[in-house]
């Protein structure tokens, strides 16, 4: 008979096992992974492009106030913070992103990333009014006919 502790470390077992091989299955590595920071934005800034945003800027790199691209749609004009990560993008992002949008004066900021948001940095772009594009609003724009292989 199974003690009640080793079933216990079974199930523990188990279900970690399921729930990494299901975390893999949903999160595919696509070129993107691969970039370094830099990279990243002008890739991030050709998305844009191709999904109507105009005069796409890619900021200078240091001293760019938090902001690694500027852009205009529909009218809106926006300040966007890149991150890739290999982990969960936290609250100094979207610090970032508060910062640099009143700085250039523009009135949405957004972070844009590779990978997805920690709680704490949900709850402070909702209470900074900042916009949070993850992973998954990333693979949408790609998948749109960038000609990015999916």
């Amino acid at each position: 008979m199974i003690e009640a502790g080793m079933l216990a470390l079974l199930v523990v077992i188990t279900l970690g096992g399921i729930w990494f091989w299901m975390s893999r299955r949903h999160h595919r590595a696509l070129p993107m992974d691969d970039m370094e920071g830099h990279e990243f934005e002008r890739f991030c800034a050709g998305v844009l492009e191709e999904h109507g945003f105009l005069e796409v800027e890619v900021t200078r790199g240091s001293g760019d106030y938090g902001v690694d691209i500027l852009a205009e749609k529909d009218g809106v004009t926006y300040a966007i913070q890149c991150k890739r990560y290999t982990g969960p993008v936290g609250v100094a992002a979207v610090q970032q992103a508060y910062a640099g949008r009143d700085y250039y004066d523009k009135m949405v900021g957004a972070v844009l990333t590779n990978q997805y948001f920690t709680a704490p940095a949900v709850e402070a772009a909702k209470k900074l009014k900042i916009l949070l594009w993850d992973r998954g609003y990333l693979e949408e724009m790609i998948g749109e006919g960038s000609g990015i292989p999916d």
